[in-house]
């Protein structure tokens, strides 16, 4: 097993009129001619038009992983404004309706529409994604059961989709809730070992269901392209140290199991099920709510459920050198998710007495802000 357990992260933001707040429907052609013409190639257009994609080259040190983050989006952020564009990282648009998006066009993404059709143009969501290196299939299928228990902190700490459709949805995090609508989402089955996972993905291409296997879209799944393990649960975030904290404590969790076979193993369906159950409330409460708890069959405060799972992994990230990175965790509960913070914005708005589309407005020009001037601070 290769201990470096190196490390890339994958944003994804939306492109907005920088004008209208809303969603680009022009320029974006431009956009992301000005981005292969200045960029390297790890600027990647989505399913629909107005996203883009940034990724990280693999790394082992925070401080570079930092670093690139934020210089990418700087980068792209200084070629959207000279298409009058601006870029924005949050799970759901505020006020985006999926009626007016166009698919990309590109024969990849002409093929899934085809195959999705409306669940398909409905998904105006961007997550955050984290590889972490874990060369042998047969460990990332292991892995990918047993960090399971782990995925609502992992998804509570990144919620910033209160919206949906100009309105507020009562979740935190409503992304999951609408990418839900698609096959093959949600939380992976606990398959018995590598070889079961291999005949899910292989029947399922020999009866032409699929390409392969990246057209699993689970919450977290072995990736088809690099020898990793992806953690696809958070939300886009739109704060740079949010995304840190949360790849740190992932991949601290990724060594903690190599390390431990013991951890979590066993898993049953009534351990799967507990599991959506704390997803779900995840999505509706983000940090503020609680987790059932299988073993004291309890319900117990993410905060708790935090501090245990940072105890569980402190040693790892000793060895690792990213317990500052680890700590933002503490922040993010400290001073509230994106999720929070648009929420706040918007109430204090309408308290203002601007209309609910103003209020918006106000949390669109936040989140644009938010997403590359306030990338380098760290707290």
């Amino acid at each position: 097993m290769n201990e470096d357990y190196k490390f890339g992260i994958e944003e994804e933001y939306f492109i907005n009129d920088a004008v209208k707040r809303d969603i680009a429907k022009g320029r974006i052609r431009e956009f992301f001619r000005g981005c292969r013409e200045h960029l390297s190639g790890d600027i990647q257009p989505e399913m629909l038009e107005p996203q883009v994609e940034i990724a990280s080259t693999p790394t082992t040190d925070f401080a570079d992983a930092r670093r690139q983050l934020v210089n990418l989006r700087t980068a792209v952020g200084s070629i959207a404004r000279e298409n009058n564009l601006a870029i924005m990282a949050s799970g759901t648009h505020p006020l985006a309706m999926w009626t007016r998006v166009r698919a990309t066009a590109q024969p990849r993404y002409g093929k899934v529409m085809h195959d999705l059709q409306m669940v398909g143009a409905r998904t105006i969501v961007c997550g955050m994604h984290v590889h972490v290196e874990v060369p042998d299939l047969a460990a990332r299928v292991d892995i990918m059961n047993r960090m399971q228990p782990y995925l609502p902190l992992l998804l509570a700490l990144s919620t910033s989709s209160p919206f949906w459709q100009a309105q507020r949805t009562g979740l935190l995090g409503y992304r999951l809730a609408a990418y839900r609508e698609l096959p093959r989402t949600g939380f992976p089955e606990l398959f018995d070992d590598a070889a079961d996972y291999q005949r899910y993905i292989d029947t399922l291409m020999a009866a032409r269901a699929i390409e392969n296997s990246s057209y699993v879209w689970w919450i977290i799944r072995p990736s088809l392209k690099h020898p990793t393990l992806e953690l696809r649960v958070a939300d886009s975030c739109t704060r740079v140290d949010d995304t840190l904290a949360i790849a740190a404590l992932y991949r601290c969790l990724v060594r903690r199991l190599v390390r431990d076979p013991a951890l979590n193993a066993g898993q049953t369906g009534a351990s799967r099920a507990i599991n959506e159950e704390n997803g779900w409330r995840a999505q509706r409460y983000g940090i503020h709510g609680s987790f059932v708890d299988e073993a004291t069959r309890s319900a117990l405060p993410v905060r708790q459920n935090l501090e245990d799972t940072l105890a569980l992994v402190a040693d790892d990230a000793k060895e690792l050198g990213c317990q500052s990175e680890l700590d933002l965790s503490r922040w993010i509960l400290a001073r509230g998710t994106s999720a929070d913070r648009q929420l706040s914005l918007y109430t204090e708005a309408l308290g203002r007495g601007r209309s609910s589309r103003e209020a918006l407005t106000d949390v669109v020009d936040w989140l644009s802000s938010e997403t590359v001037g306030e990338g380098t601070v760290r707290h």
